[in-house]
């Protein structure tokens, strides 16, 4: 959004510099991303006076004129048409910086004869397209004064970023009002008088029924006969080229104007060139139509438009078409101010990849209740520039009803800001934005009205009407950031929150502890952390059991992102994809996040997860360079689980991992087949190849809200306990079926003698020759640990026959011969 500081003092009385407003608009939340100003680029040229013209001596086309400037008097060369004695010029002197032919002008020879400057046009002042000859002023203009003063050409241009909820500060009134609410002057009186009509209108608007519900529900036109078309005034050219705009007409030029003064966009039409009534109806399939920017454009049946009897005459709240166009030979007018929908407005801009000042304020949202008023506005300007009389306005449908009412407790606006706003500060500064201010049940101190003073408001809720120019304003909350960023959050002081005796609560909640710890576990284990969406594509979703319409993204940002992820696996192995893609092929991943089964708030669980690639080590000369495997991925989930608390001594494996991993490779630990706490494993190859990932490819995923919590309120560890005591060691080789787990055998053996066996480890598998088909080996060590004295040689040998006896009994191994 631009405007000029001089077009701004039209609706704000104030005397604030230009360096108070840009600092208070930026405070507002409407922020400054350009001040242009006049003297910066043309504060060097100055007015001078040709005192004589005569023919260059050598060119035919050249005068050498002598020109009194305020350096004194100088001669300049020129070769423009209307370069003679007698006229006021504007200089360019040695050393000045021309815009327009991007120069600076040095003191130079021109077919022998010295210049010492420049007689400038407008286009080389970037001011219009004019070059066919130099500008000429009028007498009063006074000799070495500066150009942009006598001009009126010194108003600064200020551009400011205008945020989607804001369509009210897309027209300079707008702005004002939050100027005037800061307290940077006094908003002056934005009515717009009613220009009384002389005749009945000739053309008749018609809403067709299933446009009048919501695409275009009101529509007001008026007749205007008798206007005589132009160049607009001054004034207007010079703030429409200040801000960006070609001036065109003063027709075409009004309608830009009010789009940007008031945030209101119209359509003038040449009424003799509108071919019977108008109606406003969705487009026909294949209609066309060639707008004001000579370009045909193919239209949809959801597209609103205005059409007369012989076709599309406009793009409803878009563009209107060429056919019907102002041009200079215009007479008679048809003036068009109407409420169109933002949402269709915005899909029909896009479709049609049209990007107008009207169709940017529609789809934000434009006041309703100013229609009126804008046809209103733009007839007085009309008449005004272009003379003519005016016909009585018609009006099509209703102005949408935008009324409503919020609550606002003003104690709630100091707890939420953090700054003591008083109740009758928080009321003026919503009255001053325009909001409808009742204050119901307010308690006033009995004791002020005792002393004689004004009461003083201490409570009570204060219901806020919301006016039509703030779409954005739905409740509460959004009542507290109006009354918070107008009294600027640059007060706000940084207090300490207030601290309670005693040992304070956790601040956090278990789960965002263990959250925390996960993430720390992770990293440390050597893994990098991914942030990745929470929305895939259907076909990867598929592949980790998700995608159904549970899942489905309403409104999604792409076709690759429509479903919610049911695992935080596809994400990671994407993002290990990219990093292949780009020659990192040995890699380690993980994520904590969140995983969806459904679209309810109780089907999402959180997640740990983890990825391994490739190898682990690069290539090196000691043999230390291996694939990854599963156990990686378990050694991974156990110690994550161990940090998080997990029981992993007492974790039961199960074959029941997803069938995205591989079926002989995978695995589940859990406290039980009901309560999974982790699964971990080789990721299934055509899972692997259809996300274009190269192997091997190991993973595992963390559930850490399934691991129990410690049922005391302080967790405390173990006591260390040692001996002094020599250990000793046994291993032992059993033949079992070859189906047969280890971590069976593991456990009979462990749990042959609870007191004595300290550990039992697996370090040996063997399945070949002497080993009878359909069986394997398995080779344990146990660590037998004494507590009370040194362990005989008959004790030793019981236990080992107790884990014989065990093994045997659990698995129906027996010991290798």
């Amino acid at each position: 959004m631009k405007f000029t500081l001089n077009w701004l003092k039209d609706h704000l009385e104030t005397e604030a510099t230009l360096d108070e407003i840009v600092e208070a608009l930026t405070d507002l939340g409407l922020e400054v991303e350009e001040v242009v100003n006049p003297a910066d680029r043309l504060g060097t040229f100055r007015i001078g006076y040709v005192k004589s013209a005569e023919q260059h001596p050598n060119a035919d086309r050249l005068r050498v004129c002598m020109v009194e400037t305020a350096a004194g008097m100088q001669q300049i060369i020129c070769g423009a048409p209307n370069a003679r004695a007698g006229i006021k010029v504007v200089v360019a002197q040695p050393g000045d910086y021309v815009p327009g032919i991007d120069t600076t002008i040095q003191v130079g020879e021109i077919r022998g004869v010295e210049s010492h400057g420049m007689m400038a046009s407008e286009r080389e002042l970037e001011l219009s397209d004019e070059h066919d000859g130099i500008i000429e002023l009028p007498e009063a203009a006074e000799v070495g004064q500066r150009y942009i003063d006598f001009a009126e050409l010194n108003d600064p241009m200020i551009e400011i970023a205008i945020t989607p909820n804001r369509p009210d500060a897309l027209g300079v009134r707008g702005i004002a009002r939050d100027l005037a609410a800061r307290g940077l002057g006094t908003l002056k009186s934005g009515d717009v008088p009613l220009v009384e009509g002389a005749y009945a209108n000739p053309i008749t608007t018609h809403l067709a029924a299933d446009v009048a519900d919501k695409a275009c529900p009101v529509f007001f036109g008026r007749h205007v006969r008798g206007v005589k078309n132009g160049p607009s005034p001054k004034w207007m050219q010079q703030r429409l080229i200040a801000i960006g705009l070609r001036p065109i007409s003063t027709l075409v030029d009004i309608t830009n104007y009010v789009t940007y003064d008031r945030g209101r966009p119209l359509h003038v039409f040449d009424a003799d060139k509108v071919h019977g009534d108008l109606t406003v109806r969705f487009a026909k399939e294949g209609e066309t139509i060639t707008a004001l920017d000579d370009k045909e454009y193919t239209l949809t049946p959801e597209m609103t438009i205005i059409a007369d009897e012989q076709g599309v005459e406009s793009i409803g709240g878009i563009m209107g078409g060429a056919a019907s166009g102002c041009t200079d030979e215009t007479v008679n007018v048809y003036i068009e101010a109407a409420y169109f929908d933002p949402v269709r407005t915005a899909h029909t801009g896009r479709a049609l990849k049209i990007n107008s000042d009207a169709r940017y304020r529609f789809e934000r949202g434009v006041d309703p209740a100013f229609t009126p008023d804008g046809v209103e506005l733009a007839t007085r300007l009309v008449l005004d520039l272009c003379g003519g009389e005016p016909s009585e306005v018609t009006k099509a449908g209703e102005v949408p009803d935008t009324a409503r009412r919020y609550d606002l407790d003003p104690a709630r606006v100091i707890s939420l800001v953090g700054m003591d706003i008083p109740r009758t500060e928080q009321v003026r500064i919503l009255e001053a934005l325009g909001f409808d201010c009742a204050q119901p049940g307010i308690v006033t101190s009995t004791l002020a009205a005792v002393a004689g003073t004004a009461p003083v408001a201490e409570s009570g809720v204060i219901s806020v009407g919301i006016p039509s120019w703030r779409p954005d304003v739905h409740g509460e909350a959004d009542l507290v950031e109006e009354v918070a960023r107008v009294a600027s959050l640059t007060k706000l002081e940084g207090k300490p929150m207030p601290r309670e005796a005693g040992i304070g609560e956790p601040v956090l909640s278990p789960m965002q502890v263990r959250t925390a710890t996960a993430r720390r576990s992770l990293a440390a284990l050597g893994l990098n952390e991914c942030v990745t969406y929470s929305f895939i594509q259907q076909s990867s979703a598929a592949l980790f059991g998700g995608g159904s319409d549970a899942t489905e993204v309403a409104n999604p940002i792409s076709s690759e992102m429509s479903h919610m992820r049911p695992d935080l696996l596809p994400g990671l192995m994407e993002a290990a994809t990219r990093n292949q893609a780009r020659g990192i092929a040995d890699l380690g991943l993980f994520e904590v996040g969140m995983a969806f089964e459904g679209g309810e708030p109780e089907e999402d669980a959180l997640h740990a997860t983890g990825l391994r690639v490739g190898h682990t080590a690069p290539r090196n000369a000691h043999g230390t360079r291996r694939p990854v495997d599963l156990y990686d991925a378990k050694a991974d989930a156990e110690a994550l689980l161990s940090t998080l608390g997990a029981p992993v001594e007492r974790l039961m494996p199960l074959r029941t991992a997803p069938a995205w991993f591989h079926p002989g490779r995978s695995g589940v630990l859990g406290l039980g087949p009901k309560n999974p706490l982790a699964v971990f494993g080789e990721l299934h190859p055509k899972v692997v190849e259809a996300l274009d990932l190269k192997g091997p490819v190991v993973g595992f995923t963390v559930f850490p809200a399934n691991i129990p919590f410690p049922k005391a309120k302080t967790a405390t560890r173990a006591p260390l306990a040692l001996s002094d005591l020599q250990s000793v060691e046994r291993d032992f080789a059993f033949v079992v079926d070859a189906d047969v787990e280890a971590d069976k055998l593991l456990r009979a053996a462990k749990g042959a003698d609870k007191q004595l066996i300290e550990a039992v480890s697996l370090f040996d598998v063997y399945q070949g020759p002497r080993v009878e088909e359909g069986k394997k080996s398995l080779a344990i060590a146990a660590r037998l640990q004494p507590k009370d004295a040194t362990l005989t040689d008959d004790q030793i040998e019981a236990v080992a026959a107790k884990i014989i006896k065990a093994v045997e009994k659990a698995t129906g191994g027996v010991l290798r011969g």
